[in-house]
């Protein structure tokens, strides 16, 4: 049996899944913010809780927001701050006495997609997760590639490419960086250039709820920025398909129109890369986690 753990900012999810990928078990509970003591005994006891109910015990892969660095051992670059500088991966397997393997969140969802969702046919899956920020996963040969820095990926923080004069510094970005590619693509970026031309507050999923006279505008722009940012990956990875997760991935239009774009700026002006959809959707991040121990066979 294969153990996932999704430990997002607000919720934690645990999946149980049996060696041919059938879910077993799916559990969601409050994330204990801002306590890192509360968060390792929550997740023990979830997949504590987990096992007993089940009558097996099984690896355990965990997706973070955030990496652990391979200097030290400790999380980097989380959005869950209160992790940041901990041991997690070795705490938590002192708690549950196993090896724990632990992964970036958009690691794990491009794995998940890569073993059986939407690239489980191609052997270089690039997964994008389009939300509240722009991650990244390398998937090669269905293994995740982290890189010698744990950052392989992070394409949301290199500086939108070909960017245009009215892009130009572009706006701040967490990272302390301007112009970084989440900062024109994450749905808070798309809600602030509607709201910008329209005085109109309202989320990018509400935005997307809107008649298309209306919205054409804005998803033109944001479908050329997405396809400029996609092409730097395909000019630098070639992967055989590109993924999208994430709220903004529910937009059937960007099948379309961004492959058509993105030619322009892929280098050779030819590009048989093809973008899918999600097939696991929200699902996809703790899957992926349960998948972070080797596969024995094929699904």
């Amino acid at each position: 049996m294969r153990i996932g753990i999704d430990l997002g900012g607000t919720k934690t999810e645990i999946l149980c899944l049996s060696p041919s990928g059938q879910e077993l078990l799916r559990k969601r509970i409050p994330t204990k913010q801002g306590n890192y003591q509360d968060t390792i005994q929550s997740i023990r006891d979830l997949v504590w809780c987990a096992e007993q109910e089940i009558g097996q015990t099984g690896s355990v892969g965990v997706g973070i927001p955030g990496s652990i660095s391979k200097k030290t051992g400790l999380v980097k670059n989380a959005n869950s701050v209160w992790l940041i500088g901990q041991p997690f991966q070795k705490d938590l397997s002192d708690a549950l006495e196993r090896d724990v393997r632990v992964s970036n969140d958009a690691n794990c969802f491009a794995l998940s997609e890569a073993v059986d969702g939407a690239g489980k046919d191609a052997q270089t899956v690039f997964g994008v997760i389009l939300g509240t920020g722009a991650g990244g996963g390398l998937v090669i040969d269905k293994q995740v590639v982290a890189g010698v820095n744990g950052v392989a990926g992070e394409w949301g923080h290199n500086p939108m490419p070909w960017a245009r004069g009215d892009e130009q510094p572009g706006p701040l970005c967490y990272c302390g960086l301007r112009g970084c590619i989440e900062t024109f693509l994450c749905g808070p970026a798309l809600a602030q250039m509607f709201q910008t031309a329209t005085r109109a507050q309202m989320s990018a999923k509400e935005i997307a709820g809107l008649p298309s006279d209306i919205t054409d505008p804005f998803f033109t722009v944001y479908e050329d920025r997405l396809a400029r940012a996609l092409a730097s990956v395909i000019n630098i990875f070639d992967p055989d398909v590109i993924v999208l997760g994430g709220g903004l991935s529910n937009m059937d239009r960007w099948y379309q129109t961004v492959p058509e774009l993105w030619s322009k700026w892929v280098f050779g002006n030819e590009c048989d890369t093809e973008l899918r959809k999600a097939v696991h959707g929200d699902s996809s991040g703790v899957r992926g986690a349960a998948w972070l121990w080797p596969l024995k066979s094929k699904l």
